[in-house]
Parts: C-alpha cells; sequence; structure tokens
C-alpha cells in the first residue's frame, strides 16, 4: 500500500476495480481546508482518462511493474508486434494500449510495463520523441519562414502533422511523440 505522498507520473494503481497509469498530478495545500492531490488517470484496460481527486493521507493500491525494453516488429490490424531485446520472445498488444500508435516506426524501441503478478502488459511509453520522413507536404516558398503560419504534412507512418511552411517532402522532422506536434527539422 501506498499513499498520496508516493504518487508520481507513471506509477500504476488498483482504483475502482481496474488499473490505472497516473498521467498527471498536482499536490494542492489550499489557505483553509485540508491538502489534496489532483490526479489525470488513463485506463490501462480501456484507455479512457478520468480525473480524480485524492485526500492527503489517502491510501492507493500501487501496482507492482517491471519495465523492459520491445522492439516494434509491424502491425496487423489492430494488433502490433512487438520483441523483447533481450530473450527475443514476441507479444502481441492491442491499439489501444498504445500512446502515440500512428508515429510508431518499424524498428523503434519502446518501454513496456508487465504487471509482475499476472505478467500481462499493462502499458507501452513510447520515445520522447521520433525522427521521420516527410512523404507528402505541400511545396515551400522561399521567405516563409517569418510567420507561425504551418500546413499539414504526412510523414512515413501515415500520421499528418503540422509543420511550418519551409518543410518540403524528403525533410526528416523531430516529433514530440506525447503530443504529437512538431519540434525540429533533422539535418544529416
Amino acid at each position: 500500500m501506498a499513499s498520496t505522498s508516493d504518487i508520481r507520473n507513471g506509477l500504476c494503481i488498483k482504483y475502482n476495480h481496474d488499473i490505472y497509469k497516473i498521467i498527471e498530478f498536482l499536490h494542492v495545500k489550499p489557505g483553509k481546508g485540508p491538502a489534496f492531490v489532483r490526479t489525470k488517470l488513463k485506463s490501462l484496460t480501456t484507455g479512457k482518462v478520468l480525473d480524480n481527486t485524492f485526500s492527503a493521507g489517502h491510501k492507493i493500491e500501487d501496482v507492482r511493474v517491471e519495465t523492459h525494453t520491445y522492439q516494434y516488429l509491424y502491425a496487423e490490424g489492430d494488433q502490433f508486434h512487438f520483441m523483447n531485446n533481450e530473450t527475443f520472445e514476441q507479444i502481441t498488444l492491442n491499439k489501444s494500449i498504445l500512446d502515440a500508435p500512428d508515429l510508431l516506426k518499424e524498428g523503434t524501441n519502446v518501454m513496456v510495463q508487465i504487471n509482475t503478478e499476472t505478467d500481462l502488459p499493462l502499458s507501452v511509453d513510447m520515445p520522447a520523441s521520433i525522427i521521420l520522413e516527410v512523404t507528402y507536404a505541400e511545396p515551400g516558398v522561399k521567405g516563409n519562414t517569418a510567420t507561425n503560419a504551418t500546413k499539414s504534412a504526412t510523414v512515413e507512418t501515415g500520421a499528418t502533422v503540422n509543420v511550418p511552411l519551409f518543410i518540403n517532402e524528403g525533410d526528416k522532422i523531430k516529433i514530440d511523440t506525447a503530443s504529437g506536434s512538431y519540434m525540429e527539422r533533422v539535418k544529416e
């Protein structure tokens, strides 16, 4: 059993007969009244996100998890196949477990959290950013770097990302996997 002082991002807990992962949290100490912790929880079975408030000192039941590095192999419909980098064992996960499945490129290493009691995968943590090649974008025009105007571009995984006007087909761009937004152009 853990308490609200142990809450951190990525902690997996049992709550309302389900397993949730804490996405965000904020300790609040109002001037009047007791302290509390405001959290955003993501269900690891359904993928739904809910807001919840725990009073300070509230006991929460945490789930013991192990984290392993897996390599993304391929997708088959809504099923995504991964391979453990140490044991070469393969697992298949549903699309709903993944945070940004449209940004996954074959060969990408991800961190998979596995429940130690049931040996079932709970969640997949993507790298903070990923570098992908732009496969389609409207042509850029010289001098379009002064404003913050954006256009849609399609990357090699099929995802659509808003990029600055100077990005062209064939450019490699760095994308933030948490928000799915453009970070910078990568020159090699």
